[in-house]
C-alpha cells in the first residue's frame, strides 16, 4: 500500500497494524519523525519516505491500494493513477471548494475540489464507491468532502 502524503502517518501505521506492507510518503521532516516514533511505539514496520510530490517522484513503484487524503494536485494525478497496479484501487479523499464558508480549512482553489471533479480526475478507473458530503467533525465544526474508492481496471 502506498499512502502519499502521510503526514504524521494515521493511515499508514492503521494498514501496517492490520498487517499491510506500507510505503508512506511526504515531504514534512517532523511528520515523518512523528510518524517513525509512533510506529516505533506500535510495534509496526512502515517504509517512510522523504519526497517532495511537487518535484520529480522517486520510482516508488505500483501498488495493490494507494491512499490520497487531503491531498490535491491535479498536476500530479497521472503519477498517482500510475501508482495503482492493474486490479488495485485508488483511495482518494479531500476538501471540496465549499469548505471555505465554514471558516477552516485550505483556502487555495488549486487544493479544492469543485463538485464533480473527483470522479473525473480518477478516470478511466471504475468507481466503486464515491460521495461528497458535509459531515460534522465535532459538535460544532463541520467539512464539506468529496471522496472515491476507484478500481485500475487496465
Amino acid at each position: 500500500m502506498l499512502d502519499l502524503a502521510c503526514g504524521e502517518g494515521r493511515h499508514s501505521l492503521a494498514a501496517a497494524a492490520l498487517g499491510a506492507r506500507v510505503t508512506a510518503v511526504d515531504r514534512d521532516e517532523q511528520a515523518l519523525d512523528a510518524a517513525r516514533q509512533a510506529a516505533e511505539r506500535q510495534g509496526v514496520r512502515v517504509d517512510w519516505v522523504r519526497a517532495d510530490l511537487e518535484q520529480p517522484w522517486p520510482d516508488l513503484g505500483r501498488f495493490e491500494a494507494v491512499l490520497v487524503f487531503n491531498y490535491l494536485d491535479r498536476d500530479r494525478m497521472p503519477l498517482i493513477r500510475e501508482a495503482v497496479a492493474p486490479g488495485g484501487v485508488l483511495v482518494m479523499e479531500t476538501f471540496l471548494a465549499s469548505q471555505t464558508e465554514l471558516g477552516w480549512g485550505p483556502t487555495d482553489p488549486a487544493h479544492l475540489l469543485q463538485p464533480g471533479e473527483l470522479s473525473r480526475l480518477v478516470a478511466p478507473f471504475e468507481i466503486l464507491h464515491g460521495r461528497e458530503v458535509l459531515e460534522p467533525l465535532e459538535a460544532n465544526r463541520w467539512r464539506a468532502v468529496a471522496s472515491v474508492v476507484a478500481e485500475r481496471t487496465r
